[in-house]
């Protein structure tokens, strides 16, 4: 099977995404050298070049191809996507990256009608959950357009959600007792989704349509597939949903151990928000 995906190209690393992150690099870089004192070597730089080579592993590499597999590699994927890399590339943002652009009308626009956080984390828990319905993740499977716009605004409200969690002073957004509300809040708004792969894979075994595309781009059949025996069979059955909510909610609760540990050795006053 490893040999039939890399002869359809399934396997091969995505070039026009590396060149892409090489380019936002490059432009970090520029940045950095113009507007900070801050060295290649210090936390912030390194928490962004991680988070980009994380992205690029994540979506760009042969694990992309392999995620579609199981419903638990998807999540993995997902939950490093949108509970692991936000909180970095925020973490690795110098604030004064942002201070030539806050006097501009168009910044203080977004800055008013943007969303707030709190509404943010409302709706990525409402489209993650509607995102895992069999019926709706069926039909997004269908058009890679529709499937990656989908992704692409749940990264944008990922990113909101993350501000007040990643902010080095979390009171610019909330008061201390809002900010643990929130914390509480952050975990049981993306319950019902790993929820729903868990009951799922108690009653029965839901059906992969993200495995079923691979198949159909292969030109062989899920029987066929699962003869290759590229996964143990947990994850080719009820077991592997299971798993799924439950790698989800230990990813998510990774991500904001890991976020609040980084932000206490990130320098007071030096990251911020995409816009605060």
């Amino acid at each position: 099977m490893f040999y039939a995906m890399w002869l359809e190209g399934q396997l091969l690393w995505n070039m026009p995404l590396l060149a892409c992150l090489i380019g936002i690099a490059i432009l970090y870089l520029s940045l950095l050298v113009s507007f900070t004192k801050i060295k290649l070597y210090q936390k912030q730089p390194l928490l962004f070049f991680f988070s980009l080579a994380i992205m690029y592993v994540n979506f760009g590499s042969p694990f992309a191809a392999i995620s579609h597999l199981s419903f638990s590699l998807h999540m993995l994927q997902l939950s490093i996507l949108y509970f692991i890399i936000p909180p970095l590339i925020l973490l690795g943002i110098p604030d004064s990256f942002l201070r030539p652009f806050r006097n501009l009308f168009i910044w203080k626009r977004m800055n008013k009608y943007c969303l707030p956080p709190i509404a943010a984390l409302y709706a990525f828990g409402a489209l993650f959950l509607i995102y895992h319905i069999p019926v709706v993740l069926t039909f997004l499977s269908q058009s890679s357009f529709v499937h990656n716009s989908y992704l692409i605004l749940l990264l944008v409200l990922s990113f909101r959600m993350w501000q007040p969690i990643a902010a080095p002073d979390p009171k610019r957004y909330y008061s201390q007792e809002q900010n643990k509300r929130y914390l509480y809040l952050s975990g049981l708004v993306l319950m019902p989704a790993c929820l729903l792969f868990i009951v799922t894979g108690m009653i029965g075994e839901m059906n992969n349509p993200l495995l079923t595309k691979l198949t159909a781009t292969l030109c062989i059949s899920p029987s066929q597939l699962n003869s290759f025996n590229i996964l143990p069979s947990p994850f080719n059955s009820r077991y592997d949903q299971m798993f799924a909510g439950i790698l989800m909610i230990g990813m998510h609760k990774f991500g904001l151990i890991l976020t609040i540990r980084l932000r206490k050795k990130v320098k007071s006053g030096t990251v911020v928000g995409i816009i605060e």
